[in-house]
């Protein structure tokens, strides 16, 4: 995650500040952005995957692609779930409805 989080800031323009929104997992914490000074990071509110776009596409994705099925192995797993991924993002309108969030807009 501070990987992330440096490559975040060093993407970020000179003189501007980017602002990550993360869900409560143990591993978005204000450590990974320590020595980070171009980058914050704001939590969602517990129990909220109403806030958070990936929690409806993984429900999608069950929904639609994963649901009922018995996996092989590993690679089999692997293989059905980028099945699912690009099923899920073969429609343009599909992904802007269930990931675009009015309150979320950049400012340029």
């Amino acid at each position: 995650m501070t990987k992330h989080m440096d490559q975040i800031s060093q993407a970020t323009e000179y003189g501007r500040h980017a602002l990550v929104i993360v869900d409560g997992a143990s591993w978005h914490n204000e450590k990974t952005i320590e020595d980070i000074e171009n980058v914050s990071i704001l939590k969602l509110p517990p129990y909220s995957p109403e806030l958070n776009p990936i929690e409806q596409v993984w429900q999608w994705m069950r929904q639609n692609e994963l649901a009922n099925r018995c996996f092989k192995n590993y690679d089999d797993i692997v293989e059905q779930v980028s099945r699912a991924w690009n099923s899920f993002r073969s429609s343009t309108e599909r992904v802007n409805t269930m990931c675009t969030r009015e309150w979320a807009t950049l400012i340029t």
